[in-house]
């Protein structure tokens, strides 16, 4: 915070305030799991070791701070549960907005976030979203917690009315001009009964050509020089949906 005050960050339009912010985590290592550590759902905020969705969030909820110059720390912490949990509210495992599709809808509805895809001229998939029920072992808090199962099934079942937009692979640089610095990417996939596997923001290089910063799970936060060519090597990806940050209001 003292960097973007130095910075006068709050003068910049809000891509380039949470580029600013990516930039500073460059080479953070990446770690998986981490929101998933405990039993109950608990508040997990980190600045030394991001998920692909950590990184974004706290990225994010940093921005939206700088950007109405309240850089206290009770303001970053409100930020990071905003996005995180349906309607902003932290109230069980099962309020976490676990796919990323609904993550986009619902931070949209409350303004945090503005769905561009179909803008882009985004193509519609149909999806029937039950990854995590389907694979209730790979999640420590449903694997032996019926209740949390049970919202979960619930909750997959309602968010797959959602109509669901993303930009082919193959037409992802006809919309560079279009992007902008900061907007949030979610990697769209061909898995059955899930809708995204990765995320991260378009980064703006020194040349104005379309990058990708996020959390890698190789090793470390980094920077993609261009967003098509490394869609095109993720396994199973088939496009990817665009959210672009609004900020916040005063």
């Amino acid at each position: 915070m003292n960097y973007a005050i130095q910075q006068n960050l709050s003068q910049r339009p809000m891509g380039e305030i949470m580029q600013a912010i990516a930039d500073y985590f460059i080479g953070t290592p990446y770690r998986a799991g981490l929101l998933d550590q405990s039993n109950q759902e608990s508040l997990v905020i980190t600045l030394n070791g991001f998920d692909c969705v950590l990184l974004v969030e706290t990225v994010l909820a940093m921005a939206r701070g700088i950007a109405v110059q309240d850089y206290s720390d009770l303001s970053f912490v409100n930020h990071i549960i905003n996005p995180r949990y349906w309607n902003g509210k932290m109230d069980g495992y099962c309020s976490r907005l676990h796919y990323f599709s609904e993550w986009i809808a619902d931070n949209q509805r409350r303004d945090n976030a503005r769905d561009i895809s179909t803008d882009l001229g985004g193509e519609r998939i149909n999806k029937q979203l039950f990854f995590m029920s389907k694979n209730r072992a790979k999640y420590p808090q449903i694997a032996s917690d019926d209740a949390n199962y049970e919202c979960i099934v619930s909750m997959e079942d309602s968010i797959s009315r959602l109509k669901i937009d993303y930009i082919p692979d193959y037409k992802i640089s006809s919309v560079y001009s279009q992007l902008q610095s900061g907007d949030i990417i979610a990697v769209a996939t061909e898995i059955n009964g899930l809708d995204v596997t990765h995320t991260g923001l378009v980064y703006l290089n020194s040349d104005s050509n379309i990058g990708f910063i996020h959390a890698s799970p190789a090793g470390e936060v980094t920077i993609a020089y261009d967003l098509e060519r490394y869609i095109w090597n993720v396994e199973n990806a088939i496009g990817i949906l665009v959210a672009r940050p609004i900020v916040p209001r005063r």
